[in-house]
């Protein structure tokens, strides 16, 4: 797991329109990097949507909002449009980014021991730097405790 005072690792990864998006095209300006599980489940839907609804206040510290997932692009299309979520999901399918940020990890779900993603999210400064690492970060908080910390 990167920790805070790292520099950011680069990627580029498709958004939900296909366009490529690079973690540098948003230098300048605070990020706000969220990994999730998946698409339309209740989780990450009540995560998106706290996010959706805290946008305006987070946009007004002069960050942006950045979802990946494994999710295809068609599904992230529809998922944002299903909730009007206006900000950026990128889609990861082989969980490269994932693995760099570190929120690729082993989980245990009913005694099963498997890898997924861990609902991980990192505040990013206007240099590209780690000011902030919310790990195993809760779906229905971490929005309003993203929006604490850039109030500071």
């Amino acid at each position: 797991m990167l920790k805070t005072g790292v520099k950011a690792p680069d990627f580029t990864l498709t958004d939900k329109n296909g366009n490529e998006v690079s973690l540098t095209d948003f230098r300048g300006k605070k990020i706000v990097l969220y990994f999730y599980p998946k698409d339309n489940t209740s989780g990450c839907t009540k995560q998106a949507l706290g996010f959706a609804d805290l946008n305006g206040e987070i946009e007004k510290s002069g960050a942006v909002v950045i979802g990946i997932s494994r999710d295809s692009a068609k599904s992230h299309a529809g998922f944002a449009e299903k909730y009007g979520l206006p900000f950026v999901l990128l889609s990861d399918p082989e969980h490269k980014v994932t693995e760099q940020y570190g929120a690729w990890q082993e989980k245990k779900l009913y005694g099963k021991i498997s890898m997924g993603v861990v609902r991980t999210t990192f505040v990013i400064d206007e240099d590209g730097t780690i000011i902030k690492v919310f790990e195993k970060a809760s779906a229905s908080l971490n929005p309003y405790e993203v929006v604490e910390f850039l109030k500071k």
